[in-house]
């Protein structure tokens, strides 16, 4: 099978494309150039796709023995990811720049041009398993070791782009056991920090990031009767569940922390409350990705809403082709908010992935008058 191995410059795609290397394929190497200041270097772990990842990626196929190349999608990258980033935090909603990049670039742009050129998958360093049954059908699992699962971001790829994936790091035992892998094969990336935080913003600072590109849109923080209790800079810097970086100047009467509970980007507005009003009972989605036959109401699963995040147990209340409302009951689920990503799981099995548009806390469904979200 002819393969594109996609190189990223980090020790997991490089032991990745090695193991499709020993299965036998026919695999070629490609660094996608995602950022439009093709200098900028990497700093410690911060950031990626920086030229010092390209160097690492050329050494790593140079090591492998297979051919390289480097595909400009700086401008796709821009255009979907970043520009999707700063819209959807303008909207005072919380995006996921990993989940588009996903979707947008990795098993869209890169997976399209690839198939294009006559490649048959693309493979990736990603933890995560696919599971294929005898008359084809194939399944996205959990990776085996849970600390590094990604299926969170991977769900939103679809059943068709998954036909055409290969995950081989999905059974790996753990990361520390790619980074030994990686040593004997002579990767030079074996040791190489593993990057977090947002790629396109590599000092880390995100609201620094917001406010160069939105620019100051002051306005006032609230408490939910109103009264003014704070001013912001841009409420698009703020996310509901956030605690720090509120710089309330009135504490409340209670001496209790105050959360983000609504950001308001027409009326400027960041309104802030206690704890207790970020539970959540209802979580409704839209722009659904299944990966099975939609689930039927009373359909028993689990969710989850963060990268990091712990599933919690869930039931299905509805769902369509195009979008899903499940109840997480008294699972402690709080802070969600609109425009992350809600995925649906049946033990380790990817059921459905989502875009949370709403969420109805227990309060408001116990109003009189309610009858469901």
């Amino acid at each position: 099978m002819r393969v594109l191995a996609a190189l990223s410059g980090g020790v997991d795609s490089a032991v990745a494309a090695a193991r499709a290397v020993d299965a036998g394929h026919d695999v070629v190497g490609v660094h996608m150039a995602l950022s439009r200041t093709p200098a900028q270097e990497r700093t410690g772990s911060r950031g990626c796709c920086s030229i010092e990842d390209a160097g690492d990626a050329r050494r790593a196929a140079d090591v492998l023995g297979i051919p390289y190349y480097v595909w400009d999608m700086s401008e796709r990258f821009e255009r979907t990811v970043v520009a999707d980033f700063l819209a959807e935090y303008a909207a005072g909603r919380t995006p996921n720049p990993c989940v588009r990049c996903n979707e947008h670039v990795k098993f869209a742009a890169l997976l399209d041009k690839a198939l294009a050129l006559g490649f048959d998958a693309v493979c990736t360093g990603h933890y995560a398993r696919v599971v294929e049954h005898p008359d084809g059908r194939r399944e996205l699992h959990r990776a085996l070791d849970p600390d590094k699962d990604q299926s969170y971001v991977l769900a939103v790829m679809g059943p068709d782009r998954l036909a055409r994936s290969l995950f081989p790091l999905g059974d790996a035992a753990s990361k520390g056991a790619v980074r030994a892998e990686a040593a004997a094969r002579g990767l030079s990336v074996a040791a190489k920090p593993d990057s977090y935080d947002i790629c396109f913003v590599a000092d880390g600072d995100t609201q620094g990031f917001l406010r160069e590109r939105l620019g100051s849109q002051p306005g006032d923080v609230v408490d939910e009767t109103g009264a003014v209790v704070g001013r912001h800079d841009g409420a698009y810097a703020y996310t509901v569940g956030q605690r720090r970086g509120l710089a309330l100047g009135r504490p409340a009467a209670d001496g209790r922390p105050r959360y983000v509970l609504a950001v308001e980007p027409v009326q400027r507005r960041v309104v802030v409350g206690p704890a207790d009003r970020l539970a959540v009972a209802h979580v409704a989605a839209d722009a659904a990705v299944w990966y099975a036959d939609v689930p039927a109401a009373g359909t028993a699963c689990a969710v989850q809403v963060r990268a990091h995040g712990a599933p919690v147990p869930a039931r299905v209340l509805a769902a369509a082709d195009d979008g899903v409302t499940v109840d997480v009951g008294d699972a402690g689920l709080r802070g969600v908010a609109a425009g992350q990503s809600l995925v649906l799981y049946d033990g380790t099995r990817v059921l459905g992935q989502a875009t949370v548009r709403a969420t109805v806390s227990p309060a408001q469904l116990a109003a009189p008058g309610r009858a469901g979200a």
